[in-house]
């Protein structure tokens, strides 16, 4: 039987959506000393295991299109590098020997794949690909998740805040929403090799800053760290990842909705704002709700009538509270806001606000 994980995978993918659960075993995973994975081949992972969804730990093939992994680049080159990538990583987990003693597995994630070489129009070209069955042992055993979003695992520029950000959403619902670790550790789950950024300053403006800057722009939670120091010398460093307010879980959304040029300077707080004609405003994005496009305003009265999509939400999110004492809250906090809020911008808000309600909160 798979565990949670797959549970959740399965589900995200009938729902349809950028959402999608990636295994806590596989995020957790370590990268033989040395090693780790490129920018380019974490993003190609993660759409595998978007694509995969809860079949992911079945002895089976999985198939995705090139152009859905290309986002416009014209040529596969790169496609073909990354797959090569994913092969010849190595990673490692904590296991036994057959006498019983501590020992270290060393396996790759992926055991074979198919690239078509002849394509019609660019299109038509996809790849193939199996899971080796230790990888298809830890996904299926695995009982933690993070749910990601499709659009912010494809827009980071920096790998360290893609891993940051998987790491934050592995436990932004635990009761402690907290990572804590040593220099070793830090680097062992960022992927940072040993030679690079050897001195802290260095790895704060680099690493950290930058990753920060990116996860707070992307993703649905904020994220701060605390360093610990023995002297004058840094020798811990405590994460802490908070749920967004629904405001700024909308401005995440529209974030996501826009072109990645100017995401920096977007960021930076130096990109100039230019009034456009009523004509220019983009047309209100859909949600699925009960597999049928749907735009909707949140609701006045209960959420127990005809509003399943929004219940689910709120027992995801909010820690076991009452779902319509929560929504009486939503409605208080967005006030006035709330009559423009729709479609995927009311879910996000609606979320982010179940979310913040749990971790100020704590279960009922």
């Amino acid at each position: 039987m798979p565990g949670r994980a797959m549970r959740v995978a399965t589900a995200l993918k009938a729902k349809g959506g950028d959402e999608f659960a990636k295994p806590g075993s596989i995020i957790e995973i370590k990268f033989v000393k040395g090693e780790s994975l490129s920018l380019t081949a974490s993003r190609l992972l993660a759409l595998m295991i978007l694509t995969a969804g809860g079949d992911a730990w079945e002895d089976k093939s999985h198939r995705i299109r090139k152009a859905d992994i290309r986002r416009g680049h014209k040529g596969n080159e790169r496609i073909t590098d990354m797959l090569q990538e994913l092969h010849r990583t190595l990673f490692a987990v904590d296991d036994r020997s057959w006498r019983g003693k501590k020992a270290t597995l060393l396996f790759s994630l992926i055991s074979r794949s198919r690239e078509e070489t002849e394509e019609d129009g660019g299109e038509a070209g996809w790849i193939e690909w199996e899971f080796t069955p230790d990888a298809r042992k830890l996904i299926q055993a695995s009982e933690t998740y993070a749910v990601l979003n499709r659009q912010a695992v494809l827009g980071f520029r920096s790998n360290y805040a893609l891993k940051l950000y998987e790491l934050g959403a592995l436990r932004l619902h635990r009761r402690q929403a907290t990572w804590k670790g040593d220099m070793q550790a830090l680097r062992a789950a960022l992927g940072i090799p040993p030679e690079v950024y050897t001195d802290f300053a260095q790895l704060r403006r680099k690493v950290l800053e930058k990753a920060k800057a990116e996860i707070d722009q992307l993703a649905h939670f904020r994220v701060e760290w605390r360093e610990i120091r023995q002297g004058r010398t840094v020798a811990e460093l405590e994460f802490r990842f908070e749920p967004k307010g629904a405001p700024e879980v909308i401005e995440t959304v529209d974030e996501l909705d826009r072109h990645s040029a100017g995401r920096q300077v977007r960021r930076e707080g130096t990109v100039e704002t230019v009034a456009v004609g009523q004509g220019a405003i983009p047309a209100p994005r859909k949600v699925i709700a009960n597999g049928r496009p749907e735009e909707k305003s949140f609701p006045t009265g209960s959420l127990r009538f005809g509003h399943d999509d929004l219940v689910s939400i709120g027992r995801q999110h909010g820690g076991g509270w009452d779902v319509d004492l929560i929504a009486d809250g939503f409605r208080g906090y967005m006030g006035e806001r709330l009559e423009k809020l729709r479609g995927v911008k009311m879910v996000a808000a609606w979320k982010g606000f179940c979310e913040g309600w749990f971790n100020r909160r704590g279960r009922p």
